[in-house]
């Protein structure tokens, strides 16, 4: 298994909770994952995806087929809750500062062969990637990775805020792509845009394809 964590996770400790991410939801939501057999088994990856509820980052630990440390929010990161994401290797994030130390411990991981998660949006919300940070495109520059996008949709709460009786949720894992990154703050904004388009155009994809199938996205 390609497992490279942050200094000091407890791998057994991460693989507990995955199987918890795959399994635990299922009673809230009838959960269906298309393309898992695109992830690259090993090597360095960032993974990009869109991010309109808070199960999202469960449900995509869960399942990745190989472990991964995502970038969070730092609030996130306290008490019992705090110190159980750290010992899986997740990695807190402090927005609104400029703080090059997450930045710092993803890329290590990357270059040892890892996966870091990353949503490009930034913060919760619509989920349809209108806007995307400079996280991703870095992490990509720093470390040569290969990028692989996934869509989730279904666990959005409609506006009235009256979830259906279990929802059918997709994941959509779409096909892993190089990215060259060029310098400076040009070459950032340039790769950004660049994901942010490729996770759009599959998020997109798979509201296509779940209207078709009268499966309506919140």
């Amino acid at each position: 298994m390609s497992g490279a964590l942050p200094e000091g996770a407890n791998g057994l400790l991460l693989d507990i909770g995955r199987t918890a991410g795959r399994y635990y939801l299922r009673p809230a939501f009838r959960i269906r994952v298309h393309g898992r057999d695109r992830v690259p088994a090993d090597g360095p990856l960032v993974v990009i995806a869109n991010h309109s509820s808070n199960v999202d980052p469960q449900l995509v630990i869960g399942m990745l087929p190989r472990r991964s440390a995502f970038l969070a929010k730092a609030e996130l990161f306290t008490g019992i809750g705090g110190r159980f994401l750290r010992a899986i290797g997740q990695i807190p994030v402090r927005r609104g500062e400029i703080d090059r130390t997450p930045l710092t411990t993803a890329v290590g991981v990357l270059k040892a062969g890892g996966a870091v998660g990353i949503f490009p949006e930034g913060t919760r919300g619509e989920g349809d990637v209108g806007a995307a940070e400079r996280g991703a495109a870095w992490l990509v520059r720093a470390s040569g990775a290969t990028v692989l996008p996934i869509a989730i949709r279904g666990t959005r709460k409609p506006a009235d805020g009256k979830r259906r009786w279990r929802p059918r949720v997709d994941l959509l894992f779409g096909e892993p792509f190089a990215l060259k990154v060029g310098p400076g703050r040009k070459g950032l904004d340039q790769g950004t845009e660049e994901l942010r388009a490729q996770l759009a155009a599959l998020v997109q994809a798979l509201d296509d394809w779940r209207g078709e199938h009268g499966f309506a996205t919140p």
